[in-house]
């Protein structure tokens, strides 16, 4: 059929396409009709299902923190101020007693900034591993 082959060479197009296309070639042809031959001859396109994304740690695997600075966790927050000038905070909590031992304010960051921020020697001098530590 002339359908199947005009799907074939034009694959991105769908049945109102085709059927202007066979309009154009002199096919006596509803629209209808159109989209019926080209349903039933499995041209209409899947719709795609999204991918699962694989979550980078799963909960199970996670180790929680069994006394203070084991093991911290960090976050950035954002604001504004009045003359409109933006404003990022690190923030470093203290996942077994839930306390903020470091807060870091400044316009931008890179990562050098949140290293050296993470790795000041006043919070970490109390603790007995790497709190910043990598899950295996």
């Amino acid at each position: 059929m002339r359908i199947k082959e005009l799907a074939a060479t034009r694959v991105r197009y769908g049945y109102r396409r085709i059927h202007v296309l066979l309009r154009r070639e002199g096919w006596e042809i509803n629209h209808k009709r159109t989209h019926r031959l080209y349903r039933e001859l499995g041209l209409q396109l899947r719709n795609k299902t999204p991918k699962r994304k694989v979550k980078a740690k799963l909960r199970d695997d996670r180790t929680p923190a069994t006394a203070p600075n084991d093991c911290w966790s960090m976050d950035f927050l954002s604001d504004q101020l009045f003359d409109g000038r933006k404003i990022r905070v690190l923030s470093i909590v203290d996942n077994f007693t839930r306390v903020s031992p470091a807060l870091d304010v400044r316009t931008s960051y890179r990562g050098s900034d949140v290293c050296q921020s993470a790795s000041k020697k006043d919070p970490l001098s109390a603790c007995k591993r790497d709190p910043l530590r990598r899950a295996a």
